[in-house]
């Protein structure tokens, strides 16, 4: 089915949001849209599928004209969307989550299950999905989740498919495993849009590159274009894709972390007898495919996990020891840690409170924010708006709940929060998880400039690029234990044998 867009145009407010796009994507053509957070993308998926209207614009399929009021209308005339936040009931089975909204029944109104199973069965089989129809959907990890949504889209025949930052919370090996399956759907002549910031990702897949900035159509590339021009094209100047940072010059051992163990309610090691340093002044990345402990230790770090053996020191100042003696998160946070967690929209944000409100979150009983148990509005707002120009957060104002905003402006704004005090250790997870090349530069260049300011950061990253740019040392970890800690510049293919599980070779540690 061939998709055309024409003279797109939606506004919130004065807020210009997609400025007369046009966009034509061929049946079996996987045609990515690249561009910053906030450019405009996905507000013009949603205007696609139904969920916002737009103000000037028709929407044409095989060139006929197209009317929706809604998703359903769109899901009728053949349109399915993958969302960057699944749209699942965790507690249904995959069947169920498929059928809903449009359930088929059996004779005296009963839901025929039955039938959903097979139907998950039948397009689990063509594509090779490998997605039990009976699992309960929070069972699952999350790129089995993303081929539930996409079997959601297809058991109600689909024929544009539209991926908004699919990969987004995926990890490398599970982003190559939807690289794989968006070329299956292609060849049986689905029409797919790929909505994404990562070069590398577009440059492997799309057949076409049509590049969005502030709302507007900027260019269009092939494939082959280069990182450099598609991210110049992307934020409109020429972006640094290297980190460029000078050699650490570490101090005292600020963080010491003594035989730490964290155990599971049901007694599983999840950590297992972890010892390590991290001096003032140096960035200790936190590498490994994920699930073997790096979430688990962060959240011992910051007081997050409540079955914990070991000792935690800070500047000399226990923060935790024992079984029994810890702080409590607030202390741990007010003795000049600064924490980004992997998952923003579930540790780091209130969705429904404002930019301004979420920038104050960890502070909402201390000064310059609050006086005499009464909240200074004045200050907040001039302390909001200053970060959120300093972080370049795309929104309607201060006062926008952080739920609107893109994926990639949520992150700065929890960034903005955490980097605005005074550090002495900064924990970052997965801290430019769904940022695009100009927010990541930014990210990069802060992190470094933490580090030069004299604090002890931590970065946890599943993606070995920016492990090997940002690290000094890099501590690996597998199954819950330390493989070893090495220098930043140590091979990848040493890395890749340590996330495997090898012990590197003599020498290789620091």
């Amino acid at each position: 089915m061939k998709l055309e867009l024409r003279g797109i145009t939606k506004r919130f407010g004065a807020l210009v949001a997609n400025d007369d796009i046009n966009l034509t994507i061929e049946e079996g053509e996987i045609h990515a849209l690249l561009g910053e957070n906030g450019a405009g993308k996905s507000t013009l998926m949603n205007v696609l599928y139904g969920l916002y209207r737009a103000e000037e614009g028709e929407i044409l399929l095989d060139d006929v004209a197209q009317h929706f009021a809604g998703p359903g209308d769109a899901m009728a005339a053949g349109i399915g969307m993958v969302h960057q936040h699944f749209m699942l009931i965790p507690v249904f089975t995959v069947a169920e989550n498929v059928m809903l909204g449009h359930e088929e029944t059996k004779a005296g109104g009963r839901l025929d299950l039955t039938a959903a199973r097979a139907r998950v069965r039948e397009i689990s089989d063509q594509f090779g999905f490998d997605v039990d129809p009976d699992a309960l959907v929070e069972n699952l990890p999350v790129g089995v989740q993303q081929r539930v949504e996409i079997i959601k889209a297809l058991s109600r025949d689909a024929k544009v498919l539209v991926f908004d930052e699919p990969t987004a919370v995926l990890t490398p090996a599970e982003t190559d495993e939807l690289i794989a399956i968006m070329r299956k759907l292609k060849a049986t002549g689905t029409s797919i849009v790929f909505i994404t910031h990562k070069l590398r990702e577009v440059r492997e897949v799309a057949d076409r590159i049509t590049v969005i900035r502030l709302g507007k159509v900027v260019g269009t590339a092939a494939p082959t274009a280069s990182n450099v021009e598609l991210a110049t094209l992307m934020v409109g100047r020429a972006v640094d894709l290297t980190v460029d940072k000078e050699a650490a010059t570490p101090g005292v051992a600020a963080l010491k972390v003594t035989n730490l163990t964290v155990v599971d309610r049901l007694g599983q090691i999840l950590v297992n007898d972890v010892s390590f340093d991290v001096h003032a002044g140096e960035i200790l990345a936190i590498a490994g495919v994920q699930g073997n402990g790096q979430t688990e230790l962060t959240e011992a770090l910051i007081g997050l996990q409540p079955r914990v053996l070991g000792e935690i020191t800070l500047d000399n100042v226990s923060l935790r020891r024992g079984r029994w003696f810890k702080r409590s998160v607030k202390s741990i946070l007010d003795a000049g840690v600064g924490f980004v967690p992997e998952d923003r929209n579930r540790d780091g944000l209130v969705g429904a409170f404002t930019i301004a409100e979420n920038l104050m979150l960890d502070r909402a009983n201390s000064r310059p924010f609050v006086k005499r148990f009464n909240l200074q509005l004045a200050t907040l707002a001039d302390f909001a708006r200053a970060k959120v120009k300093e972080f370049d957060v795309r929104s309607q104002g201060i006062l926008t709940p952080v739920g609107r905003l893109s994926g990639g402006n949520q992150q700065k704004v929890v960034l903005a929060r955490e980097l605005s005090r005074d550090l002495r250790l900064f924990i970052a997870a997965q801290p430019t998880r769904g940022l695009d090349v100009g927010s990541i530069e930014f990210v990069h260049e802060s992190i470094v400039a933490t580090r030069d300011g004299g604090a002890a950061v931590i970065v946890i990253s599943t993606e070995l690029d920016e492990v090997a740019a940002l690290a000094d040392r890099i501590l690996v970890m597998y199954r819950g234990r330390i493989v070893g800690i090495v220098p930043g510049d140590t091979p990848r293919s040493v890395l890749g044998l340590m996330m495997a599980g090898e012990t590197p070779a003599e020498g290789a540690a620091a």
